[in-house]
């Protein structure tokens, strides 16, 4: 079936439809993972964009119901160049296809996703439309031009769960292909972490850690997480703009006066900075991928990080006592904070990979020792 990308400036691209048939719309972006596609589909962070995939062929080794980041895929849509009909693993529970129609995500393939990645580059990533079927390419541009934009817009409250739970992975912590913690608590901590979009590796990690976990809605206040009398608080990823999450501001600036330690990832690292005092962002077309370079500035150590962000922190609107402790080697923005009088640290990258290297697993660790000191 023939499918239809539109794009809010009036560039259209015809190709075959690789997914549910229907039509779908939000912010077209791209990754440039080279694997970890089913992960990608089911990020919470995700909600509300149209992802590419730079890699030419997406689906060879097909899915696997171990490998999702939450209940089912989060994207608005999906864009491929090449869709493998075969699912080439001794793992696979289906095909790609399968998966997109069963889950209801409209794709398209057969487009020339390279001039589509330079295009976002270029320009910036933008609003558009995917359209299965015959339809008139003039009409989806107009569509695309009348979506939401992603400034201004609160996704986490689409994607957070509606009651908090504790967490109780159903395989090994560790995971079947999963690293080894570098060590493990001395005692069960209990961490209580918010969930703005939360992927699961974040915590099974948290598990492999000697970490127990209860899981709390985005909208919780602070009182409630902190009634649990947590060894620490982690703020997740998640979907949106950081900017206008009020309710999560304001539990942020609570915990940070608690003295109970914090810990931030994507999304939880914009709030803890809008929380600290500092401001956000939109970035011309973000970071998406698995091989990104970013530096701790202390040491000098570079790690090849995962990231999926459109949003960054703006280092000049940071006050004296926050820290820049790590910062992305491709463009310099900030890539992790520390507060200097507080036991709080963020990392806008994901130290949980899934895709993705394990340069940064050790930020787990530093959390670990963060809430040793007051266990």
């Amino acid at each position: 079936m023939k499918a239809t990308l539109a794009l809010e400036n009036g560039v259209w691209y015809e190709g075959e439809s690789a997914g549910s048939p229907g039509e779908t719309s939000g912010e077209v972006v791209f990754n440039t993972s080279m694997t970890g596609y089913q992960e990608v589909l089911t990020d919470p962070s995700y909600a509300g964009q149209i992802v590419t995939m730079t890699a030419p062929e997406i689906g060879n080794y097909g899915v696997a119901d171990e490998d999702g980041e939450s209940r089912g895929p989060k994207v608005a849509g999906f864009i491929v160049r090449e869709e493998s009909p075969i699912a080439s693993s001794w793992r696979a529970d289906g095909t790609l296809r399968d998966f997109l129609v069963r889950h209801g995500i409209v794709a398209i393939s057969d487009i020339d996703t390279r001039a589509l990645t330079r295009l976002l580059r270029s320009a910036g990533v933008m609003r558009g439309v995917v359209s299965s079927g015959d339809t008139d390419p003039r009409e989806l541009v107009d569509k695309a031009r009348a979506v939401r934009p992603m400034e201004g817009s609160d996704l986490v409250l689409d994607v957070t769960c509606d009651e908090a739970f504790d967490w109780h992975p159903a395989t090994s912590p560790s995971g079947e292909f999963g690293r080894e913690p570098e060590r493990r608590a001395r005692r069960p901590l209990r961490v209580a972490a918010y969930d703005f979009g939360m992927k699961w590796n974040i915590l099974r990690r948290f598990t492999a850690y000697g970490c127990d976990v209860r899981v709390f809605p985005a909208t919780a206040p602070a009182s409630e997480l902190l009634a649990s009398n947590p060894d620490g608080v982690f703020l997740s990823n998640g979907p949106g703009d950081p900017a206008v999450l009020g309710y999560a501001i304001r539990s942020a600036r609570e915990l940070i006066q608690s003295d109970v330690p914090v810990f931030g990832i994507c999304l939880g690292h914009q709030i803890l900075s809008l929380a600290m005092g500092g401001q956000t962002y939109k970035l011309k077309f973000g970071h998406r991928g698995a091989n990104h370079p970013v530096k701790e500035i202390e040491s000098g150590k570079v790690e090849i990080t995962s990231q999926n962000h459109g949003f960054a922190v703006d280092a000049q609107s940071l006050p004296s006592d926050v820290a820049i402790t790590h910062v992305n080697l491709y463009d310099g923005t900030v890539e992790g904070l520390r507060h200097r009088t507080r036991p709080v640290f963020c990392v806008q990258y994901h130290p949980e990979a899934a895709p993705g290297p394990h340069d940064a697993d050790y930020l787990f660790r530093q959390f670990l020792d963060e809430m040793e000191k007051r266990a």
